[in-house]
């Protein structure tokens, strides 16, 4: 396995959660680092909106 390949899974590891830690379904864009389920509960106070 190479270096590079070694890398992105203990990358990988270590992404969680800032709310809840758990480690699926984490939001990597615009660095946020917060599940699905989280992301839906405070996407109104950081400046999302749901279009419909």
């Amino acid at each position: 396995m190479t270096d590079e390949k070694r890398n992105l899974r203990e990358e990988k590891k270590n992404r969680k959660c800032r709310v809840c830690g758990t480690r699926q379904a984490v939001i990597r864009k615009y660095k946020l680092l917060v599940c699905r389920r989280c992301f839906k509960e405070i996407a109104g106070k950081i400046g999302f909106k749901k279009f419909d």
